[in-house]
């Protein structure tokens, strides 16, 4: 069964232009002190969701009848869900299938805006993608009193920052980036939660979401209930739109979260906190979660 998506009317794009006095200007400052004063002051007003770029994974299709083929699109972008930025990087990519054994990307490459992969549906239920982070970034001084930033594992710290390292900080940075995609009759093998980091665990099928029905997801952290966890819903096609029109939502005491999905299309979800259980050697981790949903007309 074909499923035909209503599309939103297509909004003007606009330009947000500022102008600044000259007698504002900060004695020395200068013309790019302006600038950058008023790139952060416009910066400021704007929701996060807004201000970052965003990572997502968006699929040729979500719900198949039957078997078959299906490409994807992974990317950093300033706009849902186009490509304007950079690719995301497919090293990590794992894609769990309905039976919870790996399946193989074929045709993998990673262009200068996006990476691309193909997945062949041969066995009927649903499937996980999910391209998953786990690094350290820190930050130090040298003997000479250089400051120096690095990024890695926690494979390659000790060999890679110097063990006389002054004024050290190290951080831990947890990621998942995921979406969903079924093939016939949908199952749950490739949902179960592996109960590391920040993690949705669905009550509602991920596939089975219809514009205007309530549905709920719970969400996890480390295997534990992430409540009132600050959630940030945004739909697709913001290109087109004046406005993010962001659903701002949170977790209840046990995690769970509850969603009614104004209209039929892309979503993109992400959600993210900070706290100390950290694994060493970082002494404070960030941790985030990603996902893009489709949501169908009634």
């Amino acid at each position: 069964m074909t499923h035909k998506l209503t599309r939103a009317p297509a909004h003007r794009s606009f330009l947000i232009q500022t102008v600044f006095r000259a007698d504002a200007q900060t004695p020395g400052e200068g013309v790019r002190g302006i600038l950058i004063r008023g790139a952060v002051a416009l910066a400021a007003c704007l929701p996060l969701s807004a201000q970052a770029h965003k990572q997502f994974l968006v699929p040729s299709e979500t719900v198949l009848s039957a078997s078959g083929w299906i490409t994807v699109d992974a990317a950093v972008s300033n706009d849902l869900f186009y490509f304007n930025h950079q690719p995301m990087r497919l090293d990590n990519l794992k894609i769990i299938g309905p039976d919870g054994a790996p399946v193989d990307a074929i045709n993998p490459n990673t262009g200068t805006f996006r990476s691309t992969f193909d997945v062949n549906l041969a066995t009927p239920g649903t499937y996980k993608l999910v391209l998953v982070n786990d690094a350290l970034m820190a930050t130090y001084e040298t003997e000479s009193g250089e400051r120096r930033r690095w990024r890695g594992t926690a494979d390659t710290f000790k060999s890679e920052v110097p063990s006389n390292a002054k004024n050290l900080k190290v951080s831990q940075l947890q990621g998942r980036v995921e979406t969903f995609v079924t093939s016939g009759k949908p199952n749950d093998t490739a949902l179960k939660p592996n109960g590391a980091g920040l993690e949705l665990v669905p009550v509602t099928h991920p596939n089975d979401l219809v514009a205007g029905e309530p549905v709920s997801f719970r969400f996890t952290l480390d295997g534990k209930p992430a409540a009132h966890l600050k959630v940030s819903v945004v739909p697709g096609a913001s290109r087109y739109r004046n406005k993010q029109n962001e659903m701002e939502l949170a977790t209840d005491k046990d995690g769970k979260l509850n969603i009614t999905w104004p209209e039929a299309g892309m979503y993109w979800l992400q959600a993210s906190l900070e706290d100390e259980r950290a694994a060493k050697p970082a002494t404070s981790r960030r941790a985030s979660y990603v996902a893009t949903f489709e949501v169908l007309p009634p």
